[in-house]
């Protein structure tokens, strides 16, 4: 965007990118669940015994808040590499 062209700024980026992405989808879960979607990864999801049906219920229970704090676990996990 910026005219810079260095290897490191891309890589950094790419990892920025990607955290932003799945924030967003942590962000958008309950609103796509009044519409009935989950476009949560189901393999984290099966890891922890959860549902989309959990999801749509909006359940609060310990095995849901895991599949979160995994899936927003990723994200610091790409935000740490750009440090």
């Amino acid at each position: 965007l910026l005219g810079v062209r260095d290897i490191h700024a891309d890589h950094a980026a790419s990892h920025i990118g990607k955290a932003q992405g799945i924030v967003t989808c942590l962000r958008a879960t309950p609103y796509h669940c009044t519409r009935q979607k989950v476009f949560l990864p189901m393999d984290i999801c099966m890891l922890h015994g959860v549902s989309q049906e959990d999801f749509l219920r909006w359940r609060q229970e310990k095995n849901v808040r895991d599949v979160i704090y995994d899936i927003a676990s990723q994200a610091h996990i790409h935000l740490e590499h750009v440090r």
